[in-house]
Parts: C-alpha cells; sequence; structure tokens
C-alpha cells in the first residue's frame, strides 16, 4: 500500500506557537514547555504553566466529531466527576466553555493528571476498579446519548472490511484468504448479539483498555473518553481480562465483585466478549489504513505497511473464528 501526500495533512499547521496560543486562552500563562504525549488519533501535549503547574491540551482530529458529540464527551464526563467517579475531565474556561476553536482545530484543556500503568495483578486492584466502572455504569443507564454513535456490527465489521477492500490495503495475493476469513466471522458474531439483544446499551468509557488508566495511590483515574458511546456494558470489561479462560474468569470475578453492588451485570453478556474482540480487531485495521495519510501513522506503524503484517492478521483472525465456536467465559454471581 503506497499512499502520496498531494496535500499537507491538517496537523502540519498545529505550531507551538498555535498549542500555546489556544491553552493561553484558559488565562493561565504558559512557560514555552510543551511535550508530546502518546496519542496518535488526535494530538495531545502536556504543557507547563507559570504557577508549577502542567496542564493537558487535546487538540481533536479534524473532521471526526461534530462539536455537538465533543460536547457530549465534555458532560459525560463532568456528569462522572460530580458523583466523585475518578475521571479526568476537561476545564472550563471562563465564559463557560470546554470545547474551543483556535487556529482551525476544535481543543479542549485538562488538569494535568500524574499515574502509572495499572498491572491489575491482585484481585482488591481489580475489585476497586470493577466498583468505579459500577457506578460509572449506572450513571450512564440513567440517560442517553444523543450525538455519540451506538457500538454496531455494521459500523465496526462490515465498514470496515469494506473500507480495506475497497482501498485495496491487503496486498494482492492476500486477499482472497484475508476476505474469505472475514466473510466467516461475521455469522457468528451477528448470532452472538441477537443471542444478547436482552441486554441493556447504555452510556460507556467505550476504549477501556489499561492504557486509559493511570493508577494513583487512592486508586484508579479513567481517562480519554474520545470514544465514549453507547453499547453493552462489558465492552468496559473486555479489555481487562487477559490470559487463558480460567484465568480470564478468576479475573472478571473479581471485577464484578466491586462492579455488582453498585450496577446489576447481565450474564448474557458474555456471550458478546469474542464478538467484540473480534470487532476491535477489524476496525483497528481499518483505522490505520484510514489514517495512514497522516505522517505520524507511517512513522509510528511502520509495520502495518508489511506483508508480513497481513499474513499475522489472516493468521489471528483464524483463531478468533475459533474463539468465536467455543462457549462464553462463566460467572457465578
Amino acid at each position: 500500500m503506497t499512499v502520496r501526500h498531494k496535500t499537507p495533512h491538517p496537523y502540519e499547521a498545529l505550531t507551538p506557537e498555535i498549542i500555546l496560543d489556544a491553552v493561553e486562552s484558559y488565562e493561565v500563562q504558559c512557560t514555552g514547555g510543551l511535550l508530546a504525549l502518546n496519542s496518535y488519533e488526535n494530538r495531545v501535549y502536556r504543557v507547563d504553566t507559570e504557577n508549577n503547574a502542567s496542564v493537558v491540551a487535546k487538540f481533536y482530529r479534524p473532521g471526526r466529531w461534530q462539536e455537538s458529540a465533543i460536547l457530549e464527551e465534555h458532560r459525560f464526563a463532568w456528569q462522572l466527576a460530580e458523583h466523585e467517579i475518578p475521571v479526568v475531565a476537561p476545564l472550563v474556561r471562563r465564559d463557560g466553555s470546554t470545547c474551543n476553536y483556535h487556529g482551525g482545530f476544535r481543543f479542549a484543556v485538562y488538569p494535568w493528571q500524574p499515574g502509572r500503568a495499572p498491572e491489575l495483578n491482585t484481585r482488591a486492584d481489580r475489585a476497586l476498579l470493577g466498583r468505579y466502572l459500577g457506578r460509572l455504569h449506572r450513571l450512564g443507564s440513567a440517560e442517553p446519548f444523543r450525538h455519540r454513535r451506538r457500538l454496531s456490527i455494521e459500523e465496526f465489521g462490515h465498514g470496515s472490511v469494506h473500507y480495506l477492500k475497497q482501498h485495496q490495503i491487503v496486498p494482492e495475493d492476500l486477499r482472497d484468504p484475508f476476505f474469505t476469513i472475514t466473510e466467516y466471522l461475521f455469522p457468528p458474531i451477528e448470532s452472538a448479539f441477537r443471542a444478547a439483544d436482552e441486554a441493556a446499551w447504555i452510556r460507556l468509557h467505550g476504549d477501556c483498555h489499561l492504557g486509559n488508566i493511570l493508577w494513583t495511590e487512592t486508586g484508579p483515574h479513567l481517562v480519554d473518553f474520545d470514544d465514549c458511546l453507547t453499547g453493552p456494558a462489558v465492552q468496559d470489561l473486555w479489555m481487562l481480562l487477559s490470559g487463558e479462560n480460567d484465568e480470564m474468569e478468576s479475573q472478571l470475578a473479581d471485577v464484578l465483585s466491586g462492579y455488582t453492588p453498585f450496577m446489576e451485570f447481565n450474564p448474557v453478556e458474555l456471550r458478546l466478549i469474542e464478538p467484540l474482540r473480534t470487532l476491535r480487531m477489524l476496525r483497528y485495521m481499518a483505522w490505520l489504513a484510514e489514517r495512514w495519510d497522516d505522517p505520524a501513522f507511517p512513522h509510528n506503524f511502520p509495520w502495518f505497511n508489511t506483508r508480513r503484517y497481513w499474513e499475522e492478521q489472516i493468521l489471528a483472525l483464524k483463531q478468533q473464528a475459533a474463539a468465536l465456536d467455543e462457549p462464553p467465559l462463566s460467572w457465578l454471581a
């Protein structure tokens, strides 16, 4: 796959001057200290200010979200914070805004939240995180999103495969095996979603992997609600599990021991874990392809544009096809 840059990418116009000027619209004085953080979908920076505090400036990818969707993300984070659920919510500017526009970019500013990557290697830590997720989901079930996306097989699955097929991303001699296995995946995914149709669909974090959790002495802090959406509760739980089935069942039991005192969990959702994992894999491939014109992507994901990558994905999807035929994880309430 080769993409030629006919026009500059929008983020090439995001200069340090624009970043600092945007942050100073919050009536803080920047020192000039600026550190790019590990984010590719958006551009995110830690910015130092003269009062020895740092803030985080997030510049949304142009064209991705309507302002109404961004504001709904911010409102959800603020609702959670107001209920003392440990999330990092955007700062409010003096004019009352959380989503602002400067230099051609929508942006938001957040407090700097120190923390480390969680290990979740104790039952107590898993239960504590489960407690906060239970409270998050209880609040998430109180009202619907109106402007955020809804998790769907059509968008995350069929749409991703269609993009890869239409844009000639997969090497020519691997197209048949790749698209044959993707076609095989959808019937069991669709069957699992039908079997779990009694599950409640609520407001979620949506991308609750360990990279979006910061752990401190007081416990977890959830960050980056950029992918918050409507979906089944298990979407925020399955990415916390790893290992063999018996290990995942033990971890799940720990998480739900903290979760269920605050929010009921419907075991039927366990049927969705492997389908959701499969959809995430397909969406990730399409996401990389969609963003390949952004110079940050070829630089940081050089393996994507290789034959070996697609051979590995065919193998991984075959393994997922087998996993979809296995019984779901069990949980004894």
